[in-house]
């Protein structure tokens, strides 16, 4: 059954999470990164790896799916969902003892040629309501299609800007880099990012549910393929401190299989960007047109 525009506009309550140092370093040791930032706790509160945003947001995320516009829709149909794209931008790193809030925007919904393309808007405050990060996040369902374009929610001029993302950061001329990085993905990568960032999505550990949904076999996480690339550059661009990230997106363009080795291919540095891409053993690219933002 399709997806309705009604759904355009529609918020999900705002939903709490007591964050602390063993989840921050759960989180980064499931993708092989003990920088001292989020494992040291003799150094004081600790703070989380610049992708850690995606582990408030997950519950938020399936709070979507509630709302009205998607009733219609089956469990098969939503299993054919897929993060497409990513813009995380960091106001304020997150840090060990704090109570952060999420909350999901439905921002656009759109007829493509694949299916129906899903943006939300996941915003994280803290517990003086300052917003920490703010995440657009793009979902296709294959195979599924849209009704009521234009009858659903009209953004209001006033607020217009709230609802679209920001430009994407561009080269320059001279901008060039030829970087080249090898990321180890073992067997069990997927059960292990899925305990640890506590998503839990069975086409990641479920082989039977896997296979029913059309994927070849269970695939790791996106975030996980992308939180690693994070740290490889934190760690070879930024002097290992993530506290300087302060943007982090691109496209996921492929499915990664387990065990395998993929390639973080730096492409260009500004004075405020790193351009980069990931591609696997076969030399595909999944993941396109990514950038970190940093100051």
């Amino acid at each position: 059954m399709p997806l309705h525009t009604e759904m355009v506009g529609a918020q999900t309550p705002s939903i709490a999470h007591n964050v602390d140092a063993r989840w921050f370093m759960a989180y980064a040791a499931a993708i092989r990164d003990l920088n001292p930032a989020y494992m040291d706790t003799s150094a004081g509160s600790s703070t989380a790896h610049p992708l850690f945003p995606v582990c408030l947001e997950w519950p938020a995320i399936l709070k979507s799916r509630e709302l009205p516009g998607f009733e219609t829709s089956s469990a098969v149909e939503r299993s054919r969902g897929v993060h497409a794209a990513h813009d995380l931008h960091i106001y304020q790193p997150l840090v060990a003892g704090e109570v952060y809030e999420t909350q999901a925007t439905i921002t656009d919904l759109q007829q493509i040629k694949p299916g129906a393309a899903q943006t939300l808007r996941l915003d994280t405050r803290n517990r003086h309501g300052e917003l920490v990060c703010r995440t657009w996040q793009l979902t296709i369902s294959r195979q599924v299609s849209v009704v009521g374009a234009g009858e659903g929610f009209t953004v209001d001029p006033a607020v217009k800007a709230d609802f679209m993302p920001p430009a994407l950061p561009k080269k320059a001329p001279g901008d060039e880099v030829n970087e080249h990085y090898v990321m180890v993905v073992e067997a069990g990568a997927a059960h292990i990012y899925t305990e640890c960032a506590r998503i839990w999505n069975p086409i990641h550990t479920d082989k039977a549910f896997a296979l029913a949904a059309g994927l070849p076999d269970i695939i790791l996480h996106g975030t996980a393929t992308l939180a690693m690339a994070v740290t490889r550059l934190v760690n070879e661009f930024l002097q290992g401190r993530p506290e300087r990230v302060n943007r982090i997106g691109g496209r996921f363009t492929g499915m990664v299989l387990m065990p395998t080795l993929l390639s973080l291919d730096v492409l260009w540095q500004s004075a405020s960007y790193i351009g980069f891409a990931i591609t696997d053993e076969q030399g595909s690219l999944v993941f396109s047109g990514g950038f970190l933002g940093y100051t």
